[in-house]
């Protein structure tokens, strides 16, 4: 039992402890408020919503510029940590007021309608408060404090669910509810600003200084790879929802954006532990690469059992959960989501691989990767949906692209001597075959309880052996 607390107080497990428990509650709240959004208002009024956070989504996830690793690795090499606060703070200010202008130009070019125009020149000031809040959070990551930037944003997920239950007695119009979201969001970013970091910031002392353009241009230059690897991961979904509501009907956006919200919420795990993760392996390639290579084969074992459980839960329950969660309506909405989980099987090994790519300062070549990834993502996405007018060509394009995109961090890898040609095909063979076996076995048994069964027998074997093989190992010792 001591052993089992003792987890908790590593900084690996007890900073992403916090970010996961926040990220749950955030994105069972987020969900809930979109379930409210999409039962009470019309497919016009929701299907505008969509598309203007799609696309502010979108422009967010550039805005940042991806520089957080670049921050974290910086901090990790170098003294001077107040300099360092002071050029980001900047950048992130200056680039969410940049890409703000961008959000709203895009969505008067793209969409003639009003809702949509309104609705992103008003959600996308969130793109400014949003990209200063990253500088906290991306502080609080750096000294493993993650837990007081997921409380702060669990408040304001909170707030949300308060304006949620409001909607659904109140009459009132969407645009009002966007209005309140973006004063929940400045809220936020004030308290941000008192109680974010264990010290106060000093907003004068930061600001202190100049920034000019040149200097802004060496950091971002030298930084480039951070941003389009930062950028990647949401034009993927995002490319999806546009390329649907563009090339299918409009009310398949709803069908996409549902199956993309139950993998948002398992995804929150291997991304919040990567958060937690980078950080370790940077640290560790420093004092011991032997070291660090062991530290990357547990963590990799350990998010290749999440994703085969993310899949075989959605595998099982989501005839279940969608009508549960969303409505009997969207029932058909069931083997989209399946499709689409088929990339969480590779996703969480994926994003450690790339992790691991950037720490050993090869985060150029993660960013060609993740390029060729989101060329191949489209391709097949925008060529299969004029031939074949179905949304399983989305679903089956991101994982194909993932596919791609992991198996050429595999070679990488292995060239460098870090991954083992033997444990990359026992990881695709073993989990082929493990599911291929959830498959026939589940068309014997009860859905509703196979799934603990499998895996509470998977479990027994495994610890088994393991004890087994462990003993044999002492013995030849």
């Amino acid at each position: 039992m001591f052993k089992f607390f003792k987890l908790f107080s590593g900084r690996l497990v007890g900073n992403s402890f916090w970010a996961i428990l926040s990220s749950v509650f955030q994105s069972i709240i987020f969900s809930l408020f979109f379930i409210v959004i999409a039962r009470r208002y019309s497919s016009s009024d929701f299907s505008s919503y969509i598309i203007a956070n799609t696309l502010y989504g979108m422009i967010l996830s550039f805005s940042s510029l991806g520089l957080s690793q670049w921050f974290i690795r910086e901090i990790q090499h170098h003294n001077f940590e107040g300099e360092i606060i002071s050029r980001f703070f900047k950048i992130q200010l200056l680039a969410g007021t940049i890409f703000y202008l961008i959000n709203v130009l895009l969505s008067f070019t793209l969409y003639s309608s009003d809702l949509i125009r309104n609705i992103s020149l008003l959600l996308g000031i969130n793109i400014i408060f949003d990209n200063i809040i990253y500088v906290f959070k991306t502080i609080n990551i750096s000294r493993y404090e993650q837990k007081r930037s997921f409380v702060l944003t669990s408040l304001e997920a909170l707030i949300k669910l308060v304006l949620a239950a409001f909607v659904v007695y109140v009459d009132i119009n969407i645009f009002s509810v966007i209005v309140m979201l973006v004063v929940f969001r400045g809220f936020t970013l004030y308290l941000f600003f008192r109680f974010g970091l264990s010290g106060n910031m000093d907003i004068a002392y930061y600001w202190k200084g100049s920034l000019d353009l040149r200097e802004i241009g060496l950091v971002l230059k030298k930084n480039i790879y951070f941003i389009v690897i930062g950028s990647v991961s949401v034009v993927y979904w995002s490319t999806g929802s546009l390329l649907v509501s563009k090339l299918l009907q409009l009310d398949m956006v709803a069908d996409y954006e549902i199956s993309f919200k139950l993998f948002s919420m398992a995804e929150i795990i291997p991304v919040m532990v990567s958060a937690s993760v980078f950080p370790i392996l940077v640290e560790k390639g420093k004092a011991d690469i032997e070291e660090r290579n062991h530290f990357f084969r547990k963590v990799f074992l350990a998010y290749a059992m999440y994703g085969l459980l993310a899949f075989t839960f959605v595998y099982s329950y989501a005839p279940l959960l969608i009508p549960f969660l969303f409505g009997a309506k969207y029932i058909h909405t069931v083997p989209n989501c399946i499709q689409m989980f088929w990339t969480i099987i590779v996703f969480p090994t994926a994003l450690l691989q790339a992790n691991l790519l950037v720490a050993i300062h090869m985060e150029k070549t993660d960013m060609w990767l993740n390029l060729l990834s989101l060329a191949l993502n489209f391709i097949i996405a925008f060529f299969g949906l004029t031939i074949f007018q179905d949304i399983a060509v989305v679903n089956y394009a991101i994982f194909i692209s993932f596919l791609f995109f992991h198996i050429s961090q595999d070679i990488i890898l292995i060239q460098y001597g870090i991954h083992k040609q033997s444990d990359a095909f026992w990881f695709y063979t073993s989990s082929a075959l493990l599911l291929l076996g959830y498959h026939f076995l589940s068309l014997f048994f009860s859905s509703i309880y196979f799934f603990f069964l499998f895996w509470m027998i998977f479990a027994l074997i495994s610890f088994v052996y393991t004890k087994s093989f462990l003993r044999e190992k002492a013995t030849a010792a």
